[in-house]
């Protein structure tokens, strides 16, 4: 199959409401059940099955067997990354249309295993003009300073061979958050100090006040505008 007609394939896959669906609901990098999903996309559960069996066949899903469940997630961070940049070039919803998440979703969200939304963009507007990271079109770097404030803050990313630094363009603020191993680790930190606390049933997160005053002391953040 050339790359055209594979690029062809993915986008079929992702233009069927429900398959959105349960993408997205996988966005936040967690495993869930083919019941879970069926709810997320509002279909059947035998039409969730069909959906899941297409993505996971076309490799954007992986699938592992646990007892009597089998759980689905998204096959790679890379997936996730298509996923925020289609919905980047999609665009936000009008305002008079209400959306799942509404402005939580806009001020802080994961966008599969890193932060996204007003929070992600403003940790990489912060780290870039500190010179702790530089950014280019299509790939990130850590400066040595970088490295001895990261390793300071707790969130050194491990090795791996996974992309170490990229910019991901956030699709509601229209201006690169930090992916990669980079992200990860700040987005893993962040939730170890209690800055940032899941909201159930979705990507949004809260930023507690103690993330209030630890991003506004460590970063120079205040989302409170």
């Amino acid at each position: 199959m050339s790359d055209t007609s594979r690029m062809a394939s993915v986008g079929a896959l992702l233009g069927d409401p429900a398959r959105a669906n349960i993408l997205n609901a996988l966005m936040d990098g967690r495993a869930l059940t083919a019941k879970e999903l069926a709810y997320a996309a509002h279909v059947s559960a035998p039409t969730a099955s069909g959906h899941l069996a297409r993505l996971t066949d076309a490799s954007l899903l992986t699938v592992e067997s646990q007892g009597r469940h089998r759980y689905f997630r998204l096959a790679s961070p890379l997936v996730g990354q298509m996923l925020e940049s289609v919905m980047a070039v999609a665009g936000p919803a009008p305002r008079r249309t209400a959306w799942r998440g509404g402005d939580a979703l806009r001020t802080a969200r994961t966008c599969y295993d890193h932060l996204a939304g007003r929070l992600g963009v403003a940790l990489a507007d912060s780290l870039t003009a500190a010179g702790h990271v530089t950014l280019s079109g299509d790939g990130g770097e850590v400066t040595d300073r970088g490295h001895a404030f990261l390793a300071e803050f707790g969130a050194e990313p491990p090795g791996g061979k996974r992309v170490f630094c990229r910019p991901c363009l956030d699709w509601s603020e229209r201006r690169p958050h930090i992916a990669g191993r980079v992200g990860a680790a700040l987005a893993s930190r962040c939730l170890q100090l209690g800055w940032i606390a899941p909201q159930r049933d979705s990507r949004a997160v809260s930023i507690t006040a103690a993330g209030s005053l630890g991003f506004a002391e460590r970063f120079g953040i205040d989302l409170m505008d």
